[in-house]
């Protein structure tokens, strides 16, 4: 412990997430942390608070797998009753939220050969660590670690993923370091990939118009989905109205996907934005970041049989159509040799008095 800072910092080894049941951690300043294996033997780390409780997977790209504040599950309905270790995302696509790219990333194009949302979300982590700080109601608690990607002459970078949890937050601090390790420049794509639960009559407000020119419906169509006729109709419809998606009361209509792309959010004193899902029940999922860091927003709003997501604000520094495309765009950034980039977003639920208050300066927002 340091007495100057009052932090704590447990290292997390894999002898300590036993085979069967659950083995506690930590017990105290409001927060209760808990070790276990799912049946796949991928590794979970349980953390309460005084809302919910998160689950983190420490060692698999520290990835998010589950968020539950206040009684209510903020993830993606899905098929996967527990994450799988697997070669890519697309094996264990259950998660509220991860870390795609960071070299490449989006859905692959004809031209493309990188795997979906790139190398980051199954990485297995080198690290893992706990901290926890603060006293009171300004009590906190960080789950982070670090993964270092080498590849014979190609890309060197070492990335460091986090996530904060605080005392009485339905709030959730994820961040990104990316620190290129290589004598040459590294080209990278990175988002953080929320996906909440999608909910029948829910309204998304953002700093932006629902304009054709702000919201912005994607034309191509990626290779998972086969377009039928009604399908085209509707893009062309949501082409010149895309506030028909603003409230969910036509929940038929995201099977197949529909992706949006955010333009010209407004942002706050402090150079942040946020965009908010009102639920019909009372409180909102959130999401507030700053575009300095993530010059483009990506909706992603899918509701089938086999998957139910709300992906109303993927922060991103690109557009989700794979390298080639994002290439030509001039979408994909370049780290100069020792450079690091940082990218924190905040993400979660707001109860009912915090979305009353989101809801209001969005709108304020639009009437500037």
């Amino acid at each position: 412990m340091s007495a100057a800072t009052n932090e704590t910092v447990f290292h997390l080894t894999q002898d300590l997430f036993p085979a069967n049941g659950e083995r506690q951690l930590i017990e105290g300043r409001g927060f209760s942390v808990s070790a276990f294996r799912y049946p796949s033997s991928v590794e979970g780390l349980r953390i309460e608070n005084e809302r919910g409780h998160v689950v983190v997977l420490p060692f698999l790209g520290q990835m998010i797998w589950e968020a539950v504040f206040d009684g209510r599950s903020l993830g993606m309905g899905n098929v996967f009753p527990y994450p799988r270790n697997g070669a890519s995302i697309l094996e264990t696509y259950g998660a509220f939220a991860y870390h795609a790219g960071v070299l490449r990333n989006g859905t692959p194009g004809p031209q493309d050969t990188h795997l979906l949302h790139g190398e980051m979300p199954v990485q297995r982590m080198d690290s893992a660590y706990l901290v926890i700080g603060g006293e009171g109601e300004d009590a906190w608690l960080r789950l982070g670690g670090h993964v270092e990607y080498v590849m014979g002459f190609g890309p060197h970078y070492v990335a460091r993923p986090s996530v904060t949890v605080k005392r009485d937050s339905g709030l959730l601090d994820v961040a990104m370091e990316v620190e290129n390790l290589s004598a040459h420049e590294m080209e990278l794509m990175y988002m953080l990939h929320a996906n909440f639960d999608f909910v029948a009559d829910a309204t998304i407000h953002q700093p932006a118009e629902y304009s054709p020119e702000q919201t912005v419906v994607r034309q191509a169509i990626p290779g998972h989905v086969t377009p039928s006729p009604e399908f085209l109709a509707l893009l062309e419809d949501l082409k010149t109205n895309p506030a028909r998606m603003q409230t969910f009361s036509e929940p038929d209509l995201y099977s197949p996907e529909q992706v949006f792309y955010i333009r010209g959010l407004k942002r706050d004193e402090n150079g942040r934005t946020r965009l908010a899902m009102e639920l019909p029940e009372g409180g909102a999922f959130s999401v507030a970041y700053s575009p300095d860091d993530f010059p483009h927003c990506v909706r992603w709003i899918l509701n089938d049989g086999d998957a139910q997501v709300a992906a109303f604000a993927l922060p991103s520094t690109c557009e989700p159509e794979g390298y080639t495309a994002e290439k030509a765009k001039g979408h994909v950034r370049l780290l100069a040799p020792g450079e690091k980039q940082f990218f924190p977003v905040t993400i979660g639920l707001l109860d009912a008095a915090e979305a009353k208050t989101a809801v209001a300066a969005i709108k304020n927002f639009n009437k500037d």
